[in-house]
């Protein structure tokens, strides 16, 4: 008995592994189906990472992905100001609190939170990990939840002491916009279409990608 009990243990994860996988958006995004939300708020990124200019262009390059899946993104430089006139900058206040303010400001459904954990340089690649929660105004609940991880590899397949030398500028001179938008291509590209999109309420049963993502581009020249 005891032999069995260790053995049905131990397949139990196999288990839950497998039933996991093929899940479809409308299970996975079961809440952001439901609630259906139409105008996005990009929140300022909360920047974890030792990159210093990384927050202002990941938060001005949010807007096209969201955007192309269907859904009304309001303008970051308009509601910037707001933000910063009412005290609302600071998106580290807000993550785990009531958004009923932002649905009261703009009339926004989802508050888009992005937290920038790290941005690493290494002689030849750059690595960015960045979460995406997106939260309900309404339930303060979260709708879509991303983790990304992304490595720019830009080793020379050439070797040598001049191919490293020429990897480590193109590593030095990074461009943190393109970047930004690898990084959010990537992780956005399971969100539900909204309705402004072709496909809007019509995608629940596609099967759902993972939430946590790693992808490594190479010898990409910016």
């Amino acid at each position: 008995m005891r032999k069995s009990a260790i053995i049905s243990l131990a397949v139990l994860p196999l288990l839950f592994l497998l039933a996991s996988c093929g899940t479809t958006k409308g299970l996975a995004y079961e809440k952001m189906y439901d609630e259906k939300p139409l105008v996005m708020l990009v929140m300022p990124p909360i920047n974890n990472s030792t990159a210093a200019d990384a927050k202002d262009y990941f938060y001005t390059t949010m807007n096209a992905p969201i955007a192309e899946h269907g859904y009304y993104v309001l303008p970051p430089l308009s509601t910037m100001a707001v933000m910063q006139r009412e005290s609302a900058y600071d998106s580290e206040l807000f993550i785990d609190g009531d958004l009923s303010r932002f649905k009261t400001l703009f009339n926004a459904d989802v508050a888009v939170f992005t937290i920038i954990k790290s941005w690493t340089k290494v002689i030849s690649q750059v690595t960015v990990r960045i979460e995406y929660i997106f939260k309900s105004t309404t339930t303060n609940e979260i709708l879509f939840h991303h983790d990304a991880n992304i490595t720019v590899d830009y080793s020379n397949q050439n070797g040598g002491l001049f191919g490293l030398l020429i990897a480590s500028l193109s590593t030095a001179l990074t461009d943190y916009i393109t970047v930004a938008r690898m990084c959010n291509n990537t992780a956005l590209a399971d969100l539900p279409y909204g309705k402004y999109h072709p496909m809007f309420d019509s995608d629940s049963g596609e099967t759902a990608k993972s939430k946590k993502i790693f992808t490594k581009v190479k010898n990409v020249t910016y």
